[in-house]
């Protein structure tokens, strides 16, 4: 870790659980420059202009992309109020400086702790699992699309960031009421439900949210080496796993690509076949748009030859996009996939969202439940 000595400036922008400042850092330790600076008001307080704060510059200082700013780690001239007593003694980010303790959806002193106790079942709930959480607003897009009054749960892994609060497009989608309830899991936190485990957290969703669909993605930050097995969202294989295993419908939404300088994420991206083609065993549903151009038709091929090389059953659904443009840019928060915009790479964002649609569309009526 690579610590500095700060200021805070002024404030920049706020959403739930977050708080982005100007900081000034200190002389002491580097020419007085400015930088963004993010806070968890849960775990460190609100600091005001003025304040002096120690940070973790770390990722600041190597440029990186999504993570790619100081944390502030301490207010060290005050300390924060300390957080009402509550129940609950599930720990995330354990054994590290900065854990906390959550009362969890599924442990005793919870009140759903009796229903999670009983529950075996996601009773044909449509999951769709994608590898990149910038998929998160398009698959939800897809839903509403074919089913606008439909309840979506979001099940946030911890292959990214870990704090719920990083993500400005959860905060955007749960304020105009796009997500029913959010869920972290594993060491993931910040979530309107905590799960230890994502098969809790997948249950949780149905039987505690209600919800008619789930999204599973990973949190901010998709972590990549350029190696065949060596990136974050391989865990999708996983996420699908659990949602066979629990009875749930599994839809496994592409990473596709038409505008991404890399080879290997051109077209369906190598994530996806990996994931889908390699370490995936149980059965699933890949959604590809129906019609189209070129890269239409590209990604229909690719994905009819990943599934007869897969080891797992894949069926290859074909899904309509009448409307789906005019949804996309209806988001309520604004559409980003490393960087590009929907005009940039039109294609990921609509193979996104015609996996939320295969999703609404095999939504059970509530009088089959």
């Amino acid at each position: 870790m690579q610590w500095r000595d700060g200021v805070v400036l002024r404030q920049i922008r706020e959403w739930p659980g977050a708080v982005e400042y100007a900081v000034s850092l200190a002389p002491a330790t580097d020419p007085a420059t400015e930088v963004r600076a993010l806070a968890y008001t849960a775990m460190v307080g609100r600091p005001e202009p003025g304040d002096r704060v120690v940070l973790n510059a770390s990722a600041l200082l190597k440029g990186l992309g999504t993570g790619g700013l100081a944390f502030v780690v301490a207010l060290p001239d005050r300390l924060p109020a300390d957080a009402p007593d509550s129940p609950g003694h599930i720990v995330k980010a354990r054994y590290t400086p900065q854990q906390q303790m959550f009362l969890a959806v599924d442990e005793q002193d919870s009140p759903h702790h009796h229903v999670l106790r009983d529950a075996e079942s996601l009773d044909g709930m449509p999951v769709v699992v994608a590898d990149l959480h910038s998929a998160l607003p398009a698959i939800i897009a897809g839903v509403r699309l074919a089913r606008p009054q439909a309840r979506v749960a979001y099940v946030m892994t911890d292959g990214g960031a870990l704090p719920l609060a990083f993500s400005r497009a959860v905060a955007g989608l749960r304020e105009a009421g796009w997500i029913a309830a959010t869920i972290t899991v594993g060491q993931a936190f910040g979530g309107d439900h905590e799960a230890v485990s994502l098969h809790s957290g997948l249950l949780a969703a149905r039987h505690v949210v209600d919800a008619d669909v789930t999204v599973v993605v990973q949190g901010p930050g998709n972590v990549g080496t350029g190696t065949p097995w060596g990136y974050s969202g391989v865990a999708a294989a996983e996420a699908l796993h659990a949602a066979h295993v629990l009875g749930g419908t599994s839809i496994a939404a592409l990473r596709v690509s038409g505008a991404d300088p890399r080879e290997r994420h051109r077209g369906i991206s190598h994530h996806s076949t990996t994931a889908y083609g390699k370490a995936l065993l149980s059965p699933a549903l890949v959604p590809v748009p129906a019609g189209g151009g070129q890269l239409a038709a590209l990604v229909r091929s690719q994905a009819a030859r990943l599934a007869e090389r897969s080891r797992a059953d894949l069926e290859v659904v074909e899904i309509g996009t009448d409307g789906v443009l005019e949804a996309l840019r209806h988001t309520p928060v604004k559409l980003s996939t490393m960087g590009r915009g929907l005009d940039e790479d039109l294609a990921g964002f609509v193979v996104s969202a015609v996996a939320g649609v295969c999703a609404a569309q095999r939504v059970e009526p509530v009088s089959a439940r």
